[in-house]
């Protein structure tokens, strides 16, 4: 009789159960009823269906929908695609080829770029692949052994040096090696032999014949090795799959929205921003349109801020090196800064120098200007809370790979506040300030979000360990009686505190981290901030800092995509377009511009030579929310005809009406 195993089972559609299996049963007999199921986790940690299990083993069943599932179908057409590209490019040498959000890449170090007609026919290939049923089959080897099997392969040996530091190896180093045992997956044809190999964490599918039809390759781009500047530049082939045909199609009308959302896209057409090539790589310019777009933004944050009692301060873009010192910014965040500038040296004329120079940096963040505000003169409890608001534009030297359009910039403008209290308001103010950043979100029309918590990550913070212990459990308490979603992000605190994200989505479903409130207890002790108590004994303030839109670039990019251009009426460059019939009624839609312009609606009258429906499409394209339309009758009757964005019309409506129509539409903030 063979031995037994009791072993506990959970899978997507049943609780868990103890059950009792032959010794040397895998994970995959164990679900041999769930076709679904695509790898197992077992005590935690996900393995292939081919692990053998042992006793006392907590086994869960991975479905190939869940995100487990669909990361590790992406990881196996990731190696798919590797291994058709080293079919037609034998001399191509293999870098990472990890999953990512919807798809997959693998960088590839090869003599020229691919081009479209290669991804055609690398995809082609892959599909062959897929369907001829290779197994994905992983064999345990020691430093040595991949060593000796990868030597033709630089790249996979230098990540067999690394894999004691996974996590600090660059960008998707982790699914190839990491802290234990090295794997190497094999893939088998049906006859037993091996088609293909790779160095690899795993898990992956049992066979390629679950990847399906659902896959494509999407394009080509070149990316450093490991994330950095400093080394080689490889080509990169980016990637989708998904389990069903259906399933890739959904996606790719996804994307195709997105594409017509494209808000550089659309800051071209609607003459919103540029970029231009004279300034440098994410530095951008608003046109008046877009400007039109700025300002209503910023004024209306204003109002509530001002409403919300915060104060208005402003700093210079520019400080000395000392003031980051104190910061901390230097330390941990000198990688995201401008290079310093040398200035204030005093030379002789015979080259002596009298006076050394300091160096000056590009501010990155606006809260050490704040702190200096608050600690500018003596503080009182009774001033507190007291809350700094400043529209304050900061510059960060992203790469120019990461660039991208208003959401990826260096130089962009925060809301910032800054807040300090006492340890007895902390709470209460952390509640006020997350009411008050989701109510705005909702004004601007995002109002479908959920929280994310950062917590620290252990290798980057400063301060004591029971500081963050607090803050991270006040966050905590805050962002679940607001009732909403809370989702984790261990390590994704910035080094000073943990914060709270408000991560909103937009009209098709995608997710936009927004507002982010930080708690902060090591600035005010790093700066030495204080005020005097009831008691009259000197105190360390709590420092909350908090943006609502992030940077008003990327906010603005957000809404342009949200709305597809189409903003409403209160943000709309121009909200009413006036259009005569012939130019006989000019002076009638003139008039009724004079009215909406008291009422301080923004309009235009089109008596250019264009006939009426060519400037009914011109408008239309430029999006404007109400086109005023006016032939002979309309002006005999004093009226108007209404055209709306969707095409539909309302006819004969009098002029006071129509203007309070349009009143209303922008004093309520509503989509039209």
């Amino acid at each position: 009789m063979s031995a037994q195993l009791t072993v506990t089972r959970s899978g997507a559609s049943a609780p868990a159960t103890t059950v009792r299996v032959a010794a040397g049963t895998t994970a995959g007999e164990l679900f041999a009823d769930e076709r679904d199921v695509v790898v197992a986790r077992v005590n935690g940690e996900l393995r292939d269906l081919s692990h053998p299990l042992a006793d006392g083993d907590e086994v869960e069943g991975v479905l190939l929908s869940s995100e487990d599932g669909l990361a590790v179908l992406r990881h196996s057409a990731a190696h798919v695609v590797a291994q058709a590209v080293q079919q037609h490019f034998p001399e191509a040498k293999l870098g990472i080829g990890p999953p990512i959000r919807d798809g997959f890449y693998y960088d590839f170090d090869v003599e020229r770029p691919f081009t479209p007609e290669d991804l055609k026919a690398l995809e082609k290939t892959a599909q062959r692949i897929v369907k001829e049923g290779q197994r994905f089959v992983r064999r345990a080897v020691t430093d040595d052994e991949a060593r000796a099997e990868l030597a033709a392969e630089p790249y996979k040996l230098e990540l067999i040096g690394l894999k004691s530091t996974a996590g600090e190896a660059g960008e998707g180093a982790d699914v190839e090696v990491g802290a234990g045992e090295l794997s190497i997956y094999d893939n088998v044809r049906r006859d037993g032999t091996v088609a293909w190999k790779d160095l690899c964490r795993g898990p992956h599918l049992p066979s390629t014949r679950l990847i399906g039809n659902g896959f494509s390759l999407l394009r080509s781009a070149a990316a450093y090795w490991r994330g950095s500047e400093k080394n080689p530049q490889l080509q990169r082939v980016y990637g989708t799959a998904w389990p069903t045909k259906d399933d890739l199609k959904a996606y790719q009308e996804r994307v195709a929205e997105a594409e017509r959302r494209d808000h550089r896209r659309l800051g071209a057409e609607l003459d919103l921003f540029s970029f231009p090539d004279e300034i440098g790589s994410g530095l951008a310019v608003f046109h008046p349109r877009g400007g039109v777009v700025r300002r209503a933004m910023e004024d209306y944050s204003r109002q509530a801020h001002e409403r919300a009692g915060y104060e208005f301060v402003y700093s210079p873009h520019i400080t000395k090196q000392n003031l980051f010192e104190v910061s901390g910014h230097l330390d941990w965040y000198a990688e995201g800064m401008f290079p310093a500038m040398q200035l204030d040296a005093e030379v002789d004329a015979d080259g002596t120098v009298r006076k050394a120079g300091q160096n000056y940096y590009l501010k990155p963040m606006n809260c050490p200007f704040h702190n200096l505000i608050f600690d500018s003169r003596g503080r009182s409890y009774r001033e507190l809370p007291l809350r700094l608001f400043e529209f304050g534009t900061v510059y960060r030297y992203e790469k120019s790979g990461v660039v991208h359009g208003l959401t990826r910039v260096r130089g962009m403008t925060q809301d910032d506040a800054h807040i300090y209290c006492t340890r007895e308001q902390m709470k209460d103010e952390l509640t006020r300030t997350l009411g008050f950043v989701l109510g705005l979100l909702s004004d601007y029309g995002l109002d479908d979000y959920y929280l994310e918590l950062s917590t620290k990550d252990p290798d980057k913070y400063v301060g004591a360990d029971e500081a963050w212990e607090e803050a991270t459990a006040t966050l905590a308490e805050v962002a679940q009686a607001s009732g909403l979603e809370l989702v984790p992000d261990p390590g994704g605190a910035a080094f000073y505190g943990p914060k709270i994200s408000v991560q909103a989505r937009d009209a098709i479903g995608r997710t936009w981290q927004m507002s982010t409130i930080q708690l902060d207890f090591n600035l005010p002790e790093r700066f030495g901030l204080e005020y005097t108590a009831a008691d009259g004994s000197k105190q360390r303030p709590v420092m909350i800092h908090r943006a609502l839109f992030g940077s008003i670039e990327r906010f603005f990019a957000v809404l342009t995509e949200h709305y597809a251009g189409a903003f409403p009426p209160w943000l709309a460059p121009v909200q009413v377009v006036g259009i005569p019939v012939a130019d006989a009624h000019v002076d009638h839609l003139r008039a009724v511009a004079d009215q909406l312009r008291a009422r301080g609606v923004r309009v235009e009258v089109d008596a250019s030579d264009d006939r009426m429906p060519k400037k009914i499409r011109t408008w239309t394209k430029q999006k404007v929310p109400f086109l005023l339309i006016a032939g002979a009758d309309d002006v005999e009757a004093g009226a108007v005809s209404f055209r709306y964005r969707d095409g539909s019309q309302e006819n004969g409506v009098p002029v006071a009406d129509a203007v309070a129509k349009v009143v209303d539409a922008v004093e309520r903030r509503v989509q039209v």
